[in-house]
Formats: structure tokens, sequence, C-alpha cells
């Protein structure tokens, strides 16, 4: 093989090389902006080079400018959604100017303009009307816009029910909220519930972790991040949302990680006008009727409020090039119910020998003048309401060093708590404590030049929480001796209890942390790169998640297990 000969192998190793590269950079690159493409041409249909197109955000002000190239294609990406107006000019030619153009997450419309000859300061407006833009892109996939969203009366506040309103997605029954194992709150076209991918401003939202004895699905980055209630607010509060897109099918080759649903939200920004709401949600069950296991039970019927307030503020801090928009929500909620279950009677009390006589006394006291439903055992019913609370707070900051570079950066901190009593299988006077906290940081740039536009986003988060257990004195128990359950070594912040008895109903007692905390913490890089190469527009990028999941558990546990009544009274397990 001769020089030339192994030049232009070598060549075409490379371009090959190129050629994969970019596919594989392509598939991993996503974004939630949009992009205007189209051709500019002159009377006699040729292209029109250097011809100067800018779209401006009648909201902020702010302007993107790119130029045609020598076909007199032009490109501009990297826009926010939100409404626009279209400018093109250039010497010797009637500049044009549109009425406007509403865009959405992820939209790629093509609008194609004629220039007629004339004084650059002549201009031609076009309505609204007669801008038809085309679509390039194929995907099947549905928008919900903010407008869509504020008229909607959203049980919880929570835009995931919104989701059901796509073809194709059906709900996913092992959705637990951030406890236990969360499969996901939907499916999509019978994926499973763990292969749906979220994104929050261009960068991945797939890291939740879960409360529980396993990470689940969120420790391989699968689960986006759910409040202890299962709500979306950890993600973006509803008030603080622009638009969604759930793209179900005919993905385009930026989304290649999972199998399942493409969801991407985009956050709102401030605009040159200031604006804010305040708002507050409230439900009681004064007008309620008791429920029909409390009558039957003949206990009363417990409290029911629900309170979801909070607010939002943005406008400019210099008007034309910097916002701001603030969040805040607020969720409190006293969730009544019914406990119906079985304790140890007086008699099977006093009748355990010394040593186990306090863990019977942990049960709440049986109710007077009620018969037993087994020998030794007593029915045991109450009512009670459960609180639970959730905050979203959320920070956006946008700004325009120059025509031709925009920045941006978000702060969202979403912690979250719930109690619960009498859960399933436990006591009435055994009490869960669950703690979860999410927490976001996204900045991003987006620098045009001629027709290329770099658009950069880096993200870290992290998501955790913990529960514990403990025994009170709700109903007259007595709380468990905590010394005797644990080695010296090991207390209730890292060790764990569990007092089962095989019989009975709702007799199980739990003490101490079952999970002390799990964590994940993602960094996530984007960056996507778009041209215009005569008629083509390519688009090319880099997407790196470096993912840190955190499992903690008990250092100790003990499990003891017992058969029978007689067994607690002598100590003998199972």
């Amino acid at each position: 093989m001769n020089r030339g000969d192994l030049v232009k192998y070598a060549s075409r190793v490379v371009l090959c090389l190129l050629v994969i590269g970019i596919s594989f950079l392509t598939a991993a690159a996503q974004s939630p902006t949009g992009a205007i493409t189209g051709l500019v041409d002159d009377p006699t249909k040729a292209g029109v080079a250097g011809a100067k197109v800018t779209a401006i955000n009648t909201d902020t002000g702010v302007k993107t400018a790119v130029e045609t190239n020598g076909d007199g294609a032009y490109a501009v990406s990297g826009l926010l959604p939100g409404p626009y107006r279209l400018e093109v000019e250039k010497p010797g030619f009637k500049s044009i100017v549109d009425a406007g153009l509403i865009l959405h997450v992820q939209d790629n419309v093509q609008i194609n303009f004629h220039l007629a000859l004339g004084s650059a300061t002549e201009s031609v407006s076009i309505s609204a009307e007669a801008i038809t833009p085309n679509t390039t892109d194929a995907s099947v996939s549905t928008i919900v816009d903010r407008q869509f969203v504020e008229n909607l009366p959203l049980n919880g506040r929570s835009f995931q029910s919104l989701l059901y309103l796509t073809p194709g997605i059906t709900t996913n029954q092992n959705i637990t909220g951030s406890t236990g194992t969360n499969n996901g709150g939907f499916v999509v076209n019978g994926q499973r519930g763990d292969a749906n991918y979220w994104m929050v401003d261009g960068v991945s939202a797939s890291a939740g972790s879960t409360v529980g004895a396993t990470l689940g699905p969120g420790a391989a980055g699968s689960m986006p991040s759910s409040n202890v209630l299962g709500g979306t607010s950890s993600l973006v509060s509803v008030d603080a949302l622009q638009e969604f897109r759930i793209v179900t099918s005919t993905y385009a080759p930026e989304f290649g990680r999972v199998l399942g649903g493409q969801i991407s939200i985009q956050t709102r920004s401030g605009t040159n006008q200031f604006h804010g709401t305040a708002f507050d949600y409230f439900r009681n069950g004064a007008l309620d009727a008791t429920d029909w296991f409390a009558n039957s039970q003949g206990v009363s019927k417990a409290i029911e409020k629900q309170h979801d307030f909070g607010g939002v503020v943005g406008g400019p801090i210099i008007r034309n090039k910097t916002f701001f928009f603030f969040s805040y929500e607020g969720f409190r909620l006293r969730l009544p119910e019914t406990f119906i279950g079985t304790v140890p009677d007086l008699a099977a009390r006093q009748a355990a020998i010394p040593a186990m006589q306090p863990y019977l006394n942990a049960y709440p006291l049986p109710k007077p003048g009620v018969a037993d439903i087994a020998p030794g055992l007593a029915p045991y019913s109450t009512s009670f309401s459960n609180p639970a609370s959730a905050d979203a707070y959320s920070i956006r900051i946008d700004h325009q060093m120059a025509n031709n570079l925009n920045l941006f950066g978000r702060y969202n901190q979403a912690p979250s708590g719930a109690t619960v009593r009498g859960a399933t299988a436990l006591t009435a006077n055994t009490v869960e404590v669950t703690h979860q906290t999410a927490r976001t940081v996204t900045l991003g740039a987006t620098w045009t030049k001629s027709d290329i536009v770099n658009d950069t986003r880096f993200n870290f988060s992290s998501d955790g929480g913990n529960a514990r257990y403990f025994v009170d004195s709700y109903g007259g128990g007595t709380p468990l001796p905590i010394n005797n359950l644990f080695p010296s070594d090991f207390t209730l912040q890292n060790a764990w209890s569990a007092f089962i008895p095989s019989f009975g109903t709702q007799m199980n007692f739990n003490e101490g942390f079952t999970d002390p905390s799990n964590c994940q913490q993602q960094y996530n890089l984007v960056d996507t790169v778009a041209t215009q190469r005569g008629k083509h527009a390519l688009k090319f990028g880099i997407d790196y998640r470096h993912l840190s999941p955190k499992f903690g558990f008990a250092q100790y546990v003990l499990v003891p297990i017992f058969a029978s009544l007689s067994d607690i009274a002598n100590g003998g397990t199972s």
C-alpha cells in the first residue's frame, strides 16, 4: 500500500469513527429548549446569505440572533418556551417582522421567509395567522402548559395526574411515594414503571431514592424524586411550572437511556413585568360523615384537614437582561384513620413472668367491659389523625450577558415528612416517622455564534431521607424498656427491633431506625451543539451522569417472634 492509499484509508477510518461518535453523542444529549429553522430567499427563490434572523422573547425582551449561511438556511436554537417575535433583515431588502410565535418545550419548527427588494428601513409585517410553522419532529408527544394546569382542580397540587391525559399511559399500582419500594406511578405502552426518564430544565431528574429496606430502582437512577406522599412538588411545584412535554414513542435520537416515556419539564422564569400570586386550597371533614368502620366500633370521627398554600413572585432585576422567579408551596395534612386490632387483656399481663410484663404492658389497655375474642386477647379500636407535611422552595435567575450568551441558575429544596400511627400490622401506639429532602442546583449557558449554538447544563441533585419507629403511651401503653432491647454498644440511632406475635391483629411493635439514611446523589453534565450546514440542521452533544447511591441500614437488628400469647408470657420465642 503506497502513501497515498494509506492516507485515503486513514481518512476513511477517521470519518467512520467521527460519524459513529456523533451518532453516539447525539443519542445522549437532551435539551428542553425549542428551535426555529428555515430558509430565507429572494424574489428569484435563491437563498439569501448573511441575512440576520433575530428571535425576540416578547415577555423578557431577550434577543437571539443568527445569520443565514450560503444556502440561505438558518437555525435558532436554545430558545426557552414562550412567545416570540421574529425579525429578518438584510441590506437591499425589506425587513420582515412577524406578529408572534408560541414556542413550546422541545419544539422544532420550520419557518421560511421571502425577502422583497427594497430599503432595509421598510418592513413587512406578517400576522400570526399567516405564519404556518412546520413541526419537524416526528415523535408522538403531548404538551401541557401552565395555563392548562392552573385551570384544573388538581388533588394534592401534583401534575402527575395530568400524565394520564396522554394516550398509551396507564397507572401503576405499585407507587407508594418515597417509602417502601417505589416502582413508578405510571407505565407507558406496557413498559415498566421505572423505564421512564424525567428531565427538569434539560438535566436528569431521575435521581430519587426510597426510604425503606432497599434503595429499589432509585439505586440505578431510574426513579424521579418524590415527597413522602408521592407528590411531584419535590421536582417542580405546580405554580413554578412553565410547561412539560411527555414523549411516548418515535423518540428523537437524543433520547436513548430508557424505553418508556420521556418527560421534559421546563420551569418558569421572570419577565419584564412583575407578577405574583398567592393561594390557599383548604379542605376539611366537618361536613363528612363518620366512616363505616368507626361507626361499627363506636369510636368518634377523627379530624381531617388539608391545606395547600404558597405563592410565586417574579420580575426583572434589570429590564431586558436579568430576571428572577421565586416559588414556595406548603402542604399540611391530617389524615383520619380508624384502627381495629387486638391487645392482651389485663389477666394475661399479670400472669406473665416479671421479665416479660413490660412487653405486654407496652400494648394499649383494653377497654373496660369488653369481652375477650380469644383466651387472653381483647379487641381494641380507636381513631386518630396522622399528620404529614411537605414544602418546596425554588429560585431561578436568568441573565443575558450579551446578545449571544444567556445564563440561568435554579436552586430547589423540598423537605417533607409524615407521621403514621398504627401502620400495617403495627399497634396503635407504634409510630413511624419518615423524613425526605430533595435538593437540586442547575446551571445553564447558551452561546450563539453565527450559525452555531452551544447549550451547556450542569446539575447536582441530592435526594434522601430516613425512617424510625418508636412506641409511645397512646391508649395507656407503657413505652418499651429500650435498655433491654439492644446491647450496650447500640442505640435507637443505629439499631432496630421488631416484636412480632404471629397471632392476633395489629400487634407488632417496632422500635429504632430501620433505615438511618438512604440517599441518591447525581452529577449531570449535558452539552448540546446545533449548527446549520447547507440545508441540513445538525445536532450532537454529550450527556454524562454520575450517581452515588448510599444505603444506610441498622447495624443491629433484633426480631423476636412469638407463636402464642403464652410464649410471650413465658419469654419463649419461636
